[in-house]
């Protein structure tokens, strides 16, 4: 197998090739003046199986695109099976029909994935995986939360309690829990499907005291967290952190949960940011190593 580092994650591209031993091969890639993509492998895959690492953060549509060229540039020059390594899966929020007109987006890339070349996918902590069995590939999804919860426990915080913004996050609370070792909960929280606005509330939460951090798949505009950071803080919670697998971190988003009382923000490279202080690195080279294997 070989890696094939996507522009939009060639750092993780780099720490899993070296994890793994696996050949790298980089790619060229540049943007035309009239916001074309261009990519270029800059190695053999022949006769290889490839694994190209490529989140699709922001701008989602050209990491997507870049994708799909690197795939088909794969097949082109002879790889013989290709798996789409993406950290972070945009579009995976829209795995359902929720108003009347709409697509579903994730199996609309899933489908362009496929046509460019793409035999395989994996990710992380996608936000649903309803839509997988509907998809033209097998698709897998990884849980960074063990190593998100890792990283707290190295800082000291064992038997911090873990909080879900939501009963749908509370999976990933419960996973954290069993490396934390203290409770867990969540908030109650709905959403304005027309509108996007979300409102919480706290009942029945015991955090006064204690050292709360809250866990969530995606931290975006990050309103969710700055209602759940008041919550804990009117409820005397002594310290507050955010742990998130995605921290896209959209405008102003880090500044707002900060000044809501959270005194960290921790996410992992699946989105390379300043806050990128968990990598994904060893989880995805555990499974690109079994696969090879396989």
């Amino acid at each position: 197998m070989k890696i094939v580092l996507g522009p939009a994650s060639a750092e993780l591209g780099e720490r899993i090739s070296q994890l793994t031993g696996f050949e790298k091969v980089s790619v060229a890639s540049r943007i035309f003046p009239d916001g074309e993509s261009y990519v270029r492998l800059e190695g053999s895959v022949y006769g290889e199986q490839v694994a190209i690492v490529q989140t699709t953060c922001v701008p989602q549509d050209t990491r997507f695109l870049q994708l799909a060229f690197i795939a088909n540039a794969a097949k082109r020059n002879g790889a013989t099976k290709v798996c789409a390594v993406v950290p972070y899966l945009a579009y995976a929020r829209q795995d359902k029909i929720f108003l009347q007109g709409e697509t579903v987006s994730v199996e609309a890339i899933a489908a362009m994935l496929n046509a460019a070349g793409v035999d395989a996918l994996v990710t992380v902590n996608v936000h649903s995986e309803a839509a997988f069995p509907k998809f033209p590939f097998p698709a897998k999804t990884l849980t960074a939360i063990p190593f998100l919860a890792e990283y707290f426990i190295q800082k000291g915080m064992k038997r911090a309690f873990a909080l879900a913004p939501d009963k749908g996050a509370m999976y990933i609370a419960d996973q954290a829990k069993q490396f934390l070792g203290g409770e867990s909960g969540h908030l109650e929280k709905q959403r304005d499907r027309y509108t996007g606005q979300t409102t919480q509330t706290g009942k029945h939460l015991k955090v006064k005291g204690e050292t709360v951090v809250i866990f969530d798949d995606i931290i975006s505009t990050g309103g969710t967290i700055v209602g759940a950071a008041k919550i804990l803080c009117e409820q005397g919670a002594k310290r507050v952190f955010a742990a998130c697998v995605h921290g896209l971190l959209i405008g102003d988003a880090e500044k707002r949960i900060l000044d809501a009382g959270v005194e960290e923000i921790v996410s992992t490279d699946s989105v390379p940011t300043k806050n990128s202080k968990v990598t994904l690195a060893p989880l995805i080279s555990q499974e690109l190593k079994a696969q090879a294997s396989g």
